[in-house]
């Protein structure tokens, strides 16, 4: 699995990131006075956001030359975000596979005692636009880019608690967690009521819409089955 979130310096002289042109990457989008919220802190003042075809880098306007970054073999999950409940501001929600034992599982705060942000225990990350109504279109990319860097791991899924169905559209996968489905997380609630997708997975929003339609069908079954068998 690739590193998770990391700071990033490698920038041009006209501003932006240096890309590594030898493997392939390209710029795919662009986004300015965009916000990122690492964990639980409150989101960094507006930079620039930079979708490749390899990773999500974002660029400070009030540090210059300071940045995170972040591959998408990294993102294990990423999602638009409408619901106040579940954060104030709409954005794309991300999930990043971090360190085990999580700075915000270990008490809420991401940092060390002199002060320094632990990118590497960071497992979420907000994006904030200033157009909300491109959102959508960000989307959009993140999940063509997880097209791109499929999980190499995708093969061993079934056995970690990954599962599928006829519905699921190109043989993608929802995990089976638990936690993913709990109905007094907000994040999950989020996740199954808005655009939703994993990495190498394709199309999944309209899968899990698919096998919401289908359960209502089932239980429309169940229920004129109970009626024909009371009418007897």
């Amino acid at each position: 699995m690739a590193p998770g979130l990391q700071h990033f310096t490698d920038i041009t002289g006209d501003g932006g990131p240096r890309l590594e042109a030898a493997s392939g990457e390209e710029l795919l989008r662009m986004d300015r006075a965009a916000s990122v919220a690492l964990g639980r802190r409150a989101p960094e003042p507006p930079g620039t956001l930079f979708v490749t075809t390899r990773r999500v880098i974002w660029l400070s306007e009030t540090e210059k030359g300071q940045g995170y970054a972040v591959d998408f073999l990294a993102i294990t999950l990423h999602a638009v975000s409408r619901d106040p409940e579940a954060y104030p501001s709409p954005c794309i929600y991300t999930q990043i596979d971090a360190e085990d034992g999580s700075a915000e599982e270990a008490g809420g705060s991401d940092f060390e005692a002199n002060g320094d942000l632990q990118l590497a225990k960071v497992s979420e990350m907000r994006i904030i636009l200033s157009d909300p109504g491109q959102l959508d279109a960000l989307f959009d990319v993140f999940c063509h880019c997880a097209e791109l860097n499929p999980d190499p791991n995708a093969g061993r899924n079934e056995e970690n608690g990954w599962f599928g169905g006829e519905n699921m559209a190109e043989g993608g996968w929802i995990h089976g967690d638990e936690d993913m489905i709990d109905g007094n997380d907000l994040e999950a609630h989020t996740f199954f009521t808005n655009l939703i997708g994993q990495n190498g997975v394709h199309d999944l929003g309209r899968s899990v819409r698919e096998l919401q339609i289908d359960d209502e069908r089932f239980e429309d079954a169940e229920e004129e089955d109970e009626i024909q068998e009371n009418g007897h």
